[in-house]
């Protein structure tokens, strides 16, 4: 577990105000999301669920194509994933392969509106992800 760096309270921030427009109408499970680049721009997201639930779309995911639809496709910092709940979340195993994509090595901070607070790697939760690199 690493500590939170500069900057992450406000990533958290971030990741909370689009937590609160998630459209969760079904698992009532809200969840937010920042992405920061290394040149310092911060994108969100926030679960988008579907009365057909493989459509549902993840927060983590959202946060990521919105900076790869502004063209950040790589170089990102750290994201971070914010619940309300008195656990602290992680993304699911697809999220964490979009943010592979992208960002193998980027921090993670794990944080719950009540407080609690956790910064990882995605390393340590994808070890050996399925990259670019493994199509050639």
């Amino acid at each position: 577990m690493e500590k939170l760096g500069p900057g992450d309270e406000d990533l958290i921030r971030v990741a909370s105000l689009a937590r609160q427009r998630a459209h969760a109408p079904y698992s009532k499970y809200k969840v937010g999301a920042a992405v920061r680049t290394k040149r310092n721009k911060i994108y969100s997201g926030a679960n988008v669920e579907n009365a057909s639930y493989g459509l549902t779309v993840c927060a983590e995911r959202c946060a990521v194509f919105a900076a790869v639809a502004a063209g950040e496709t790589k170089y990102y910092d750290a994201i971070a994933i914010v619940i309300d709940d008195d656990k602290l979340p992680t993304p699911c195993g697809a999220c964490r392969q979009v943010i592979a994509e992208f960002a193998p090595d980027v921090r993670v901070v794990l944080a719950t509106t009540g407080g609690l607070r956790k910064a990882t790697t995605l390393t340590a939760l994808l070890p050996e992800p399925f990259l670019p690199g493994n199509l050639s």
